[in-house]
């Protein structure tokens, strides 16, 4: 009797374990895809165009969510809805030949925004609230820094090489965007970092913030 009584408590805790291990992916997984279709307005309906010759570049806030949600769910899940929420809004817009770039450069900077958060400053652990700003932006800072030097960049060799835009054309579009990815970084940094130290405290109180 004693030991089934043993085993009974066994299982219920491994089911319990089980459960709760289910109920945080069902919770990360949320986040995410709420993350995405963050992504996706942002991009598709909070942005300007800026007509290049044949091609075009745009300022927009999809860039302010992929930050936000690699500072929430870590580095994996925030580039992935990053990554997935633009680039359907590429797919159902005028950037359509843009996805692909746009699905490893989102990703990317979820990665990099995770990964200096996360990893390098444990910003889901509980800190004073200056370490914390400093980490958010930092953190924010680094993803957007490398998009800075890399969309440009990526941008010229994959319109020249795969899509094979003329030279001229894709060397204006290259440091047009440069402008424009500067002032997307700004706004990213800047408004992620907001709403991050906002939803913070309140997620971390309600058990929604997710430890990494």
């Amino acid at each position: 009797m004693k030991e089934r009584t043993i085993n009974q408590e066994a299982s219920e805790k491994h089911m319990s374990k089980e459960s709760g291990l289910r109920n945080k992916t069902v919770a990360v997984l949320a986040q995410a895809a709420l993350c995405a279709a963050l992504c996706y307005l942002g991009a598709t309906f909070i942005k300007i165009d800026i007509p290049v010759g044949t091609e075009r570049t745009m300022f927009h806030f999809g860039n302010v969510f992929c930050v936000l949600a690699a500072l929430l769910v870590g580095g994996g899940w925030g580039g992935l809805a990053g990554a997935v929420g633009m680039t359907i809004s590429d797919l159902t817009t005028a950037y359509v030949t843009s996805a692909p770039k746009t699905f490893v450069l989102k990703l990317c900077i979820g990665l990099i925004v995770g990964l200096v958060a996360h990893k390098a400053f444990k910003l889901s652990k509980d800190h004073s609230a200056k370490y914390t700003m400093i980490a958010t932006v930092v953190s924010a800072a680094a993803g957007m820094v490398f998009n800075i030097f890399a969309d440009p960049i990526v941008g010229y060799f994959y319109k020249t090489y795969i899509l094979g835009v003329p030279q001229d054309l894709s060397r204006a579009l290259a440091k047009i965007g440069a402008i424009t990815t500067s002032v997307n970084a700004v706004i990213a940094v800047i408004v992620a970092s907001i709403i991050y130290l906002a939803l913070r405290p309140m997620m971390k109180k309600s058990g929604m913030l997710r430890e990494l």
